[in-house]
């Protein structure tokens, strides 16, 4: 099974996307936008991005969890991890992220 990128309307009125692994769980979150062409866009940076280990901004919470962001070439954040609770998990959500994101299809819900 591959990976999907699902593209939604929040509560708030603005559209997001989530990149699903196989297994359906969410491995990428992205930020909001004001409609579904600046959507599709974030999902192309993601696509285009997603391979390259460079853009992957590893953090750990004040809580002691971790998490990453994955950045496009201009810095700017193009999709956010879950939390996880070690180093190894997260890094393994950026595998799948590196694995999934380039031939992900696009669902639209």
């Amino acid at each position: 099974m591959s990976g999907k990128f699902t593209v939604f309307t929040g509560k708030n009125g603005e559209t997001y996307f989530n990149l699903k692994a196989g297994n359906g769980e969410i491995i990428l979150q992205s930020q909001g936008y004001k409609d579904k062409a600046g959507a599709h866009n974030g999902i192309e940076s993601v696509r285009k991005n997603a391979s390259d280990a460079v853009h992957y901004e590893k953090k750990t919470s004040t809580n002691g969890k971790f998490h990453f962001s994955l950045k496009a070439a201009n810095h700017q954040i193009i999709g956010s991890s879950e939390m996880y609770e070690s180093e190894r998990s997260r890094d393994a959500g950026i595998a799948s992220v590196m694995a999934n994101a380039p031939d992900a299809k696009l669902v639209e819900e």
